[in-house]
């Protein structure tokens, strides 16, 4: 089993700050002339240091004060990933008050539920997209008090801007120079910290009780690693409505190290390059759509420049695979993978900047293959696993202690055990208070004694190290009687379909089984140029006789790799991606299975019909 928590992370841990806002401004007075946070401005990026970060929280909670915000009353968030998000809820919580999490892609819809299930009083809104939700809702939320707007102004008196607030804020500091001092000091570690909505793979969204302890052991937990220094950088791009992006902004109070910030998917591998960062959390499609795109830039090459690629990668997997053995690397095999390393892989590292010492991957499970295609080209990627209801940090694998195809070590100070129907049980001071409104759903998820039932299944190895088989809900069985892990079949594809977006396995009480396939777009216009489709419409170019032989090329090597009961016997791909908009993923790029199952009923009867 794995080590015990050494004395040392135990005190690091049992130190910790009282709250979070305690943990932000002790960090200030510390390294008050350190870069904290920096963010792109245009072309160019600004920077600001603790001591002037600390500055602006202190307005901005005085400014909620003026308004009339009391401890624990909600304040929410609509916003996407951005420097002012990270300001409003380090004000927020410096104020006593609770942040409630809005994703910026959430519909008109479930915003006015949110904001009325957390009775919020005040709302940050991103831009005049977010406050249109908002307004076309008012009557239906009595309670908001007061809208602050990140860009643009507008003239109601129910909005001010953020300078505004800011302003408000100099005011009641000028009156009461301890006012947020005192808020702080005031504040105990189980008070609510954060109401995240969980953005649901099934059903309604439900606001996820987090106290203030949760956030600073997080942190602590983290730190009490050794793995993350003070002189690290971190890209930061996750959503902040997500509780990954919240570990990792806890952690930067604990341990000080500067973040680059910007939410903008799109831009970045190209700020990566940019920015240079040493470390960087991120959803495994990431890393799936980086490693595709540049797989299918080298196939789409060719010639010499492929074969070069083919064989470094491959002589920098064998040296890799010797050494997670514990076995020596012959002298030929070592100069080889020098020789590689040095005229491809380095290029590879590159382009994420060439400063990258690990990634870290959660929110949902990492393809092994992509995890080895990366480790090969030299950069590690660390899978983690929690949830928003263990306030997501609960295992991670370390730098100098990993196993790829696991979510490593418990965090120090966390317990798991695992059920007897292989269900994942957590214990820890980052487990939830409970879901807002909800006793009954509270009560079914923590037991009395503290376990959280994490919904899904799992196996400890003879070291302590959890590997995540399934989600409980998404195991299913075929009318053969034999039980399939989709996300498994779907992770062994993503590894070696370098065009795929998304796979989504089905066979549940069906006789074999079957999947639905999305292409990458950035991967499909790659193709496009190889394949003599330059021009045409996405739809064309991923329905093609083209693409239709590459996939069914890759389903076979799936196929080789599967038990004869889990081998995908008909598949079809489907003429558009999945999105975020249209419900089908989560803004944490998880697959809403079960929507998505419904939505394409009629194409998934057919593979059976007459079957």
């Amino acid at each position: 089993m794995a080590n015990a928590p050494t004395p040392e992370q135990l005190q690091t841990i049992e130190s910790r700050a009282k709250n979070v806002g305690e943990m932000f401004f002790a960090r200030v007075r510390e390294t008050p002339n350190r870069e904290a946070y920096r963010y792109p401005v245009g072309e160019n990026w600004r920077s600001l240091t603790w001591g002037e970060t600390g500055s602006v929280v202190s307005r901005i909670a005085a400014g909620l004060i003026s308004l009339g915000i009391e401890p624990e009353e909600r304040v929410a968030i609509a916003s996407g990933t951005r420097y002012e998000w990270i300001l409003a809820d380090l004000g927020i919580m410096a104020a006593s008050g609770a942040t409630t999490t809005v994703y910026p892609t959430t519909v008109t819809d479930d915003v006015a539920y949110i904001l009325a299930d957390s009775a919020s009083r005040v709302v940050f809104a991103e831009d005049a997209t977010q406050l249109a939700k908002l307004q076309e809702k008012r009557s239906e939320l009595p309670e908001v008090i007061k809208v602050v707007l990140f860009d643009g102004e507008d003239d109601s008196d129910w909005v001010i801007t953020l300078a505004e607030l800011e302003q408000l804020g100099e005011k009641v500091l000028a009156e009461q120079p301890t006012i947020i001092e005192d808020r702080v000091a005031a504040t105990p570690p189980e008070q609510l910290a954060t109401l995240i909505y969980t953005s649901g793979t099934t059903g309604r969204p439900k606001g996820v009780r987090l106290t203030h302890d949760s956030w600073t052991y997080e942190g602590a937990a983290v730190a009490a690693g050794g793995y993350i220094t003070i002189d690290d950088l971190q890209y930061l791009w996750l959503p902040m409505a997500h509780s990954f992006g919240k570990v990792l902004l806890s952690t930067q109070l604990q341990v000080g190290f500067a973040t680059a910030v910007d939410g903008t998917i799109p831009k970045i591998v190209d700020n990566l390059a940019v920015v240079k960062p040493t470390f960087m959390g991120a959803a495994p499609r990431i890393f799936e759509k980086a490693y595709g795109r540049i797989v299918g830039m080298m196939e789409e090459e060719g010639g010499v420049k492929l074969k070069l690629f083919t064989w470094a990668t491959k002589v920098a997997g064998q040296v890799k695979a010797l050494e997670r053995e514990g076995k020596k690397v012959p002298a030929g095999l070592a100069f080889q993978y020098k020789l590689g390393d040095k005229i491809v892989l380095s290029k590879v590292r590159e382009r994420f900047g060439g400063r990258v010492r690990f990634f870290i991957s959660g929110a949902s499970a990492l393809s092994q293959e992509v995890a080895e295609w990366f480790e090969a080209a030299g950069i590690l990627i660390l899978e983690g696993y929690g949830l928003t209801e263990s306030a997501a940090g609960s295992f991670v694998n370390h730098p100098d202690e990993y196993k790829l195809g696991t979510v490593g070590l418990p965090m120090p100070g966390t317990e798991v055990k695992i059920a007897e129907d292989g269900e994942i049980l957590i214990k820890g001071p980052g487990v939830m208070q409970g879901y807002h409104n909800l006793e009954s759903e509270s009560a079914s998820t923590i037991t009395e004694d503290g376990w959280l039932a994490t919904g899904d299944i799992g196996q400890i190895d003879e070291d302590g190290y959890l590997k995540i088989t399934d989600r409980k809900k998404d195991l299913f069985k075929t009318s053969g009687g034999k039980y399939v892990a989709p996300s498994h079949v779907e992770g062994i594809f993503k590894g070696v379909c370098p065009l795929a977006s998304q796979m989504i396995v089905h066979g549940n009480n069906r006789n074999f089984v079957t999947a639905l396939i999305t292409i990458d777009p950035d991967a499909a216009a790659l193709f496009a140029e190889g394949h003599g489709l330059s021009g045409k419409s996405y739809a064309e170019i991923v329905t093609s006789p083209e693409m239709q032989k590459a996939i069914a090329g890759y389903v076979d090597e799936l196929n080789s790799k599967l038990n004869r009961w889990e081998t995908v016997k008909k598949w079809k791909v489907l003429d558009r991606d999945l999105s975020v908009e249209e419900g089908e993923i989560t803004p944490s790029l998880k697959l809403k299975r079960k929507f998505v199952e419904g939505k394409y009923a009629a194409i998934l009867d057919e593979f059976y019909a007459g079957a």
